[in-house]
């Protein structure tokens, strides 16, 4: 058996995109082994509050996250170039 853990803010993901990252999950564990692997993979999605999680020693909301997918970093996490 091959688990795949995949962490995530609750509410960072649509039920729509856990779909799709968990088909493309498992076809990539598929392409790396066989088709033997297919259902020998187990894909689980754990999701953490907002807030319950940190970069930086800062704590992450759920807007957060998405908004960092969108490219808007937030203010604490851009690196002054000193310009």
């Amino acid at each position: 058996m091959m688990l795949v853990t995949v962490d995530v803010l609750k509410n960072a993901l649509t039920p729509d995109q856990k779909e799709l990252l968990v088909e493309k999950i498992t076809a990539a564990m598929v392409e790396i082994g066989s088709e033997n692997t297919r259902p020998a993979t187990w894909v689980r999605i754990s999701e953490f509050e907002s807030g319950d999680w940190a970069i930086g020693g800062r704590r992450l909301s759920a807007h957060d996250v998405i908004e960092m997918t969108r490219g808007n970093l937030p203010p604490f996490l851009k690196i002054s170039t000193g310009s």
